[in-house]
């Protein structure tokens, strides 16, 4: 087995897009950052997001069962360190950035990259995380901005390339 540190060592070499993750429902308004998020298929088109057992979020969202995957752009660094922190009251969270609610009645972050709003299909469990398997029903894109990673214990930022 390897040991806990050198696997978490390792895996801040692998760069990955920053996210917060929001749902409305029964349980209540939550978000949270994340971005152990990925693209499953696109037939239907899926998606997973891991969220550890421990975070209230885990419960809040199995009992929603739905939720928003709200990309961040560049101008949202801030953001992404208010929605990680415990330290901040859920309605302060929100209160900083501006929202549009989506058809599934889930706040999406005005101006993200991309949000994918989703219907939590199954959950599986895989060591300490919920693992939470989403369809997408509707999605939110802009043309523009730049991309924020989290790579080596920090954040970068990615121009969008002429390509795109």
């Amino acid at each position: 087995m390897i040991e806990k540190s050198r696997f978490r060592s390792a895996m801040s070499r692998l760069g990955a897009a920053v996210n917060i993750i929001t749902t409305n429902g029964a349980a209540g308004r939550h978000g949270m950052t994340a971005s152990a998020v990925c693209s499953v298929s696109d037939e239907p088109a899926s998606l997973l997001v891991c969220i550890n057992r421990t975070s209230r979020m885990n419960a809040v969202l199995a009992r929603n069962g739905v939720l928003c995957i709200n990309v961040l752009s560049g101008e949202h660094e801030a953001l992404s360190g208010i929605f990680a922190t415990g330290d901040i009251a859920m309605e302060e969270r929100f209160a900083r950035a501006e929202w549009i609610e989506t058809s599934l009645g889930v706040p999406a972050l005005r101006g993200a990259l991309t949000t994918f709003c989703c219907r939590v299909e199954s959950i599986s469990e895989v060591g300490t995380h919920g693992v939470f398997f989403c369809y997408v029903e509707d999605l939110i894109s802009r043309a523009d901005g730049e991309g924020l990673i989290y790579f080596g214990r920090g954040y970068h930022r990615l121009p969008l390339s002429e390509a795109a």
